[in-house]
């Protein structure tokens, strides 16, 4: 006996009711995917791997595309209103350092937006 004869020769399976399947089922329902699908293949008595369906899902070309939604703004973006005189809008910030013997401090700064002035 030849050794040839022992091979395994795969042999292709007939995925066309399958295909024909999820061509249906992506013509009915158009926002699902393919676990979907799977599922519903699954409960109707087609047992199939599911990274055959995804193949076969990927070859008929039903993959679904993203809806993509407009982005919109949080709030209506106002300009900050400019001071019109002295005392009537002002800024802090801590700032802080290090001195030269390696010592941190911190500062508290206050500035009249208006005049750029410290008190």
């Amino acid at each position: 006996m030849q050794r040839s004869t022992a091979y395994y020769k795969p042999r292709k399976r007939d995925d066309s009711a399958i295909r024909a399947r999820l061509r249906e089922l992506a013509a009915e329902r158009r926002r699902l995917g393919c676990p979907t699908y799977h599922a519903i293949l699954h409960r109707e008595g087609l047992v199939v791997n599911h990274k055959r369906t995804e193949r076969l899902y990927a070859e008929e070309g039903l993959s679904l595309r993203r809806r993509k939604r407009p982005k919109r703004a949080a709030s209506i973006r106002l300009p900050l209103p400019r001071p019109e005189r002295p005392n009537q809008s002002w800024s802090i910030d801590f700032v802080s350092d290090r001195l030269a013997n390696g010592r941190r401090f911190r500062v508290l700064t206050i500035v009249d937006d208006y005049s750029r002035e410290c008190p």
